[in-house]
């Protein structure tokens, strides 16, 4: 197997053609009136930071444009209750390198920012934030180094958006399985289950 490894760009390189034109010129530096536009519809993002122990990729979203556009340099990402692992924070704090990925429901492009992050606990910038009167717990504040969108073939060979080419998931393992496959003590899966839903949306903030 190792005989097929690709270690140098000199083997890399001509598996593949010239990078073409659009994808070049699309690379900015800062976000163009048209890439914020973009980003202020997203209610999604993946966000992925760079630490010590590795990298961390983690689920982003709410209502579009929770992640708000400061300038053409600048974006804020409200952190928000969780698991309160904080992979990112740790990450952010040690490194501060950091990458996103913006998703819009029935939108084959996806826009993407790779950047640096600090973590502020200003009040005025929390406020800002807040939704129904309540502030997140921090907010990461991102400098833009790339920013650039991303062609929508990935999303129309995984056929995300068509309802029609989604299959079934009840043959998968539930929440409650998940958790107690890695539990020392029997918990009650079922109840676990029926409540999981609206225990997440009743802890939303």
């Amino acid at each position: 197997m190792t005989e097929h490894l690709v270690t140098t760009l000199d083997d890399l390189l001509p598996l593949y053609g010239d990078v073409s034109l659009g994808a070049r010129t699309k690379e900015q530096t800062s976000l163009a009136p048209v890439y914020q536009r973009l980003i202020e519809a997203s209610p999604f993002c993946a966000f992925t930071t760079v630490g010590p122990e590795g990298t961390d990729c983690t689920p982003r979203g709410d209502e579009p444009g929770f992640v708000r556009v400061i300038d053409e340099h600048t974006l804020e990402l409200p952190d928000r209750k969780g698991n309160n692992r904080l992979d990112s924070m740790r990450n952010i704090i040690a490194d501060g390198r950091c990458s996103l990925l913006f998703l819009i429901p029935n939108r084959i492009d996806s826009m993407r920012v790779n950047g640096r992050a600090v973590i502020t606990t200003d009040p005025d910038v929390l406020a800002a934030h807040a939704i129904d009167g309540k502030a997140p717990a921090t907010v990461i504040r991102i400098t833009v180094e790339q920013a650039y969108s991303q062609c929508g073939k990935a999303l129309i060979r995984s056929q995300l958006w068509d309802p029609a080419s989604w299959r079934d998931v009840d043959h998968l393992p539930t929440p409650g399985q998940i958790s107690n496959s890695f539990k020392d003590f029997e918990m009650d899966v079922e109840s676990y289950d029926a409540s999981y839903e609206d225990d997440l949306k009743a802890n939303l903030l």
